[in-house]
């Protein structure tokens, strides 16, 4: 009887060993079947990601954990190690990016547009669809002007815009810089009446718009291209390159492309798939 029981004793501290070794494998498994992306607030303020994620989970299995930042925090973060794909819109800072070893390959997967929202009167008479004419108009008055200045893809492409002008160094008295995001951003424009430039994905999905109207659109300097990458692992071993990569692979697939095509806000497509274009 007692070997009976003995081996009983033997025989429920195994079954509680392999019961933990599946259960520690279940974790390890689960914790490989997630990465980390650092993408722009636009993206996720848009409401994006919260449509595209989960359809890449159902495709792949795979959770992703978004770090929105503006593009040059998102490259940063990624250069540091801490991300393992990025998903941004600023070109020439990706490339950049690229050509430092950080990143594998570029791939361009969607575009909008940006586009200048200010009040309703335009105290400036900035409407058109001439960016540069607008930013003139807006330095001359003296006209409240939000900027982002974050080194955000945002930011980037308005100071490009300044500097088109021939205003990087004379923006105008009502120029302002908030170090924020892109709905923050929004909200300060809504509540103290100023322009602000904004991707129009981010735009169609803010809900605080008080007085602000678009003003400027349709120019093609306004254009706003978006690029994913996998970090290199040659600089940080640990980086999820194969699941990361199966993310590059779905969203410039025809499957990918067709989400993002699929997202709208009150029916409006707010991003146009143009990968390997």
């Amino acid at each position: 009887m007692r070997s009976i029981s003995k081996f009983s004793r033997v025989s429920r501290k195994v079954r509680h060993l392999a019961i933990g070794l599946i259960m520690t494998g279940m974790t390890v498994h689960a914790m490989a079947q997630s990465i980390v992306m650092s993408s722009t607030t636009s993206t996720e303020q848009s409401g994006l990601f919260g449509y595209l994620l989960p359809e890449f989970k159902k495709a792949t299995g795979i959770d992703i954990k978004v770090v929105a930042l503006g593009t040059g925090q998102a490259l940063d973060m990624a250069r540091r190690g801490d991300a393992d794909v990025v998903f941004v819109h600023d070109q020439p800072a990706e490339e950049k990016f690229v050509a430092e070893g950080f990143g594998l390959k570029r791939f361009p997967v969607m575009y909008n547009d940006f586009v200048v929202v200010g009040p309703q009167a335009d105290p400036a008479n900035a409407k058109g669809n001439d960016i540069v004419t607008a930013l003139k108009k807006i330095s001359s008055s003296n006209a409240a002007f939000v900027s982002r200045g974050d080194k955000s893809g945002t930011h980037a492409a308005e100071l490009r815009f300044w500097s088109q002008a021939a205003l990087a160094d004379k923006k105008g008295s009502g120029y302002k810089e908030c170090g924020c995001g892109m709905g923050p951003a929004l909200n300060i424009g809504a509540s103290t009446g100023a322009y602000v430039l904004t991707d129009r994905g981010t735009w169609l999905n803010f809900k605080n718009r008080a007085d602000l109207k678009v003003l400027v659109e349709g120019d093609a300097k306004l254009f706003n291209q978006y690029g994913v990458m996998v970090v290199n692992p040659a600089k940080h071993a640990h980086v999820k390159q194969a699941d990361a990569q199966k993310f590059v692979d779905w969203i410039v697939s025809a499957n990918g492309q067709a989400a993002i095509a699929a997202y709208k806000i009150g029916g409006e497509s707010v991003f146009f798939p143009n990968a390997g274009k």
